[in-house]
């Protein structure tokens, strides 16, 4: 009996190597660029976590509450999904995996730095310090837990809807990439910080109704960004739709 084969989504065009010492100079430093961006954005989170802010949409008269850490964590979800939609799976794996050594790296030296007695002089003081980055170490630990779930599932469902799509469809896949995992992101570490004692369980929900409602918003406007990003760079290196950079 003959066997029928279902038909799969159109294949993408294989990978492309710039052709010039030129073209892959600038590739490689455009992606070393984007991953600067990411783990500055991600160090920057969480360093920043333990100030909340208050912002009103204009029009909706809706307040969100959250932390000031939510104002840079979208950007590493932008650049995730454009390294992913440029230069693959694997360049987007490595980008998260530096990430968590940079997070390690800071929880290191955050630590160390609380330890070491301040100077009599010192413009900050041991309490002041502490009070600003002594529960870092358990921020960092919660958020880089969730770090990890988060960003490689968004690495994960990035890829599975651009197979689906053969390339076609960015908005589709960067939306429905980064919503589920900004959702994922939001619960873990809320839930770990109120296992840890750092917020209080009555505040769950408000934040997490905030978190996940602000980080939706800015993924929605940061659609057009990963438009423009990814069709500069199909311009630039002549790639086609859904095409990935050979480095």
């Amino acid at each position: 009996m003959r066997m029928v084969m279902k038909p799969t989504p159109s294949s993408l065009a294989p990978p492309l190597r710039p052709k010039t010492n030129g073209d892959r100079e600038l590739a490689l430093s455009l992606y070393l660029l984007l991953a600067a961006l990411f783990v500055a954005s991600l160090i920057t989170c969480n360093l920043a976590f333990r100030k909340f802010f208050v912002w009103t949409v204009p029009g909706w008269g809706y307040s969100f509450e959250a932390s000031v850490g939510l104002l840079a964590y979208p950007i590493t979800f932008l650049v995730t999904d454009l390294i992913s939609e440029i230069y693959g799976k694997r360049r987007a794996d490595d980008v998260v995996k530096g990430g968590l050594v940079a997070s390690l790296l800071t929880l290191l030296v955050i630590s160390v730095a609380g330890i070491a007695p301040a100077a009599s002089w010192s413009p900050v003081s041991d309490s002041e310090f502490n009070h600003v980055f002594g529960q870092t170490a358990l921020a960092v630990g919660a958020s880089m837990a969730a770090y990890l779930i988060a960003q490689f599932l968004d690495v994960r469902l990035f890829h599975f809807w651009k197979h689906r799509t053969g390339g076609k469809k960015l908005w589709l896949r960067n939306n429905l990439s980064t919503i589920p995992s900004q959702l994922v992101d939001t619960v873990v570490v809320l839930l770990l910080l109120c296992l840890v004692g750092e917020i209080e369980w009555g505040l769950f929900g408000a934040l997490l109704l905030n978190g996940f409602g602000f980080k939706v918003l800015v993924a929605a406007l940061d659609t057009p960004m990963v438009y423009a990003g990814a069709g500069w760079f199909r311009r630039r290196f002549g790639l086609q739709p859904g095409q990935e950079i050979s480095l």
